[in-house]
């Protein structure tokens, strides 16, 4: 082709921009309250994205019971006492499968509405009788839910409950006692391949687009086979990706009733991965209660974000709670050395010093590993966050040509990013190279490459002294 003239054309950015998952992306698998939306099936064992309180609402339902519907808890402590978004929901009550008989009983009718003091009835089950006459729902009255969870039954004029002045109710109601830990660790049916409890977090990546971050089931991880199902599941997410997760240390009856009791406790509930940060001691807000996982998560993703989204240490961060308390809503009060002693356990707890704050900065994996990238909450979830963060900013670049253009932009581009992080004081070192050695021509011709990558996050400043000392010669120079 004959040209004459300018010309303009564009090549590939030799600089590739970052594709980073939300660093304290919270997935809370529980229970709630779902029995309340119109379509409870759409909330059962699916990763339900919110960004606010009122979205939370909508999507699984809220009641203050958080004993019974734990997503609730997690919801408000994210949106009510941290001020923190976004949240991935997985709800396992099945009120088709968790539910039990409602007792037969007699409700006064009111200016045409009569009241059942019951939470948790399911409408659909509702039987409503004049006498011993059936009203049909619809055509005789309408049921609907009220704020406090009761329920409401309105008569419609002309129907076969006019001019009575009071009904006989009965039918089932949710039932969230019967969720069990193998609700929770979950499954995947090998007929359908439906998945349930936590195996669902599987579906976060593909459905949302957004990396896990933090893994939590507020109050059933006190129980040994959901911690170490938490634990296993924060590695190799859809094969590649990586997470922590916060787990109760159980202050129950059968539980650590007293500091010195955590080291037991944690063990019995085989707390022992780098992924895993155990919390002792609900925190109470007036008198409501939070389980510790449920307020460590928020704070932890609370700092992320006022950290560039990038993962920060949790550690000695205040929070807005008024009371350290056991399962039973005992209060405690630890001083620093008493949590002290919890923290060289590998499990965090709350002091107050100045306004409660979370304390603890090891993993669960502590004391039997002190390698910093391991026993260190904040190094493990940085080199985690990195790790998911090459995958996802590279993945477009997998099946390129394995040429020398290739191992450059990659090169160049991770150490871009790493300088920054080192320029903001975040690490000490995060520098990736391309080894000639690690690289045999076996590999290249077979389409494998290799990079090393040198990370360093600034460990925890956990332990600051200070060495006063009397200056004699000080006091005989004044009085000259």
């Amino acid at each position: 082709m004959y040209r004459h003239g300018i010309y303009v054309s564009e090549q590939e950015t030799s600089m590739i921009a970052p594709l980073n998952g939300t660093a304290g992306l919270q997935v809370v698998i529980g229970t709630a309250p779902v029995h309340l939306l119109a379509d409870p099936a759409a909330a059962i064992n699916k990763p339900l994205l919110v960004y606010s309180k009122a979205e939370a609402i909508a999507a699984v339902g809220y009641s203050d019971d958080f004993a019974s519907f734990t997503l609730c808890e997690a919801i408000s402590a994210s949106f009510a006492v941290v001020n923190v978004a976004p949240l991935v929901l997985i709800n396992v009550l099945d009120p088709a499968k968790h539910s039990a008989e409602m007792e037969e009983k007699t409700v006064q009718i009111n200016s045409g509405v009569a009241v059942v003091e019951e939470t948790g009835v399911l409408l659909s089950t509702l039987v409503v009788k004049n006498g011993e006459e059936t009203l049909t729902a619809e055509e005789d009255y309408t049921a609907v839910y009220n704020a406090d969870g009761t329920v409401s039954i309105v008569l419609i004029e002309g129907g076969k409950a006019d001019g009575a002045t009071n009904l006989t109710v009965s039918g089932k109601k949710v039932d969230a006692s019967k969720v069990t830990a193998a609700d929770i660790v979950g499954g995947v049916d090998a007929a359908t391949g439906a998945e349930t409890g936590l195996e669902v977090v599987r579906q976060v990546y593909p459905k949302l687009g957004m990396t896990p971050g933090i893994l939590t089931a507020p109050r059933f991880s006190t129980n040994a086979a959901v911690s170490a199902a938490l634990q296993a599941k924060t590695k190799e997410i859809n094969g590649v990706f990586k997470c922590v997760c916060i787990a109760d240390v159980d202050s129950g009856a059968d539980g650590a009733r007293k500091y010195a009791d955590v080291k037991e406790q944690k063990e019995r509930q085989a707390l022992t991965d780098p992924n895993a940060y155990g919390v002792w001691g609900y925190g109470k807000v007036g008198d409501v209660m939070y389980s510790g996982s449920a307020l460590a998560s928020a704070l932890t993703a609370y700092t992320d974000a006022a950290s560039d989204d990038i993962p920060s240490n949790p550690g000695n961060k205040t929070i807005a709670i008024s009371a350290m308390c056991l399962a039973d809503g005992t209060e405690v009060l630890l001083d620093q050395d008493q949590a002290n002693v919890v923290n060289s356990y590998g499990v965090a707890t709350w002091l107050n010093m100045n306004g409660f704050r979370l304390w603890g900065n090891r993993t669960c994996a502590y004391p039997g590993n002190t390698d910093p990238k391991d026993s260190f909450f904040s190094c493990r979830r940085y080199m985690s966050w990195r790790a998911n963060s090459f995958i996802l900013t590279y993945f477009q670049k997998v099946d390129s040509p394995l040429n020398k253009r290739l191992i450059e932009a990659i090169v160049d581009s991770e150490n871009v990013r790493g300088n920054g992080y080192v320029a903001m004081g975040v690490a000490a070192r995060d520098e990736i190279v391309y080894n000639e050695d690690e690289n045999p021509v076996t590999d290249l011709m077979n389409g494998k490459i290799t990079f090393h990558q040198y990370m360093t996050p600034y460990t925890p400043a956990e332990d600051i002294e200070d060495i006063i000392e009397f200056d004699p010669d000080a006091l005989v120079s004044a009085l000259s």
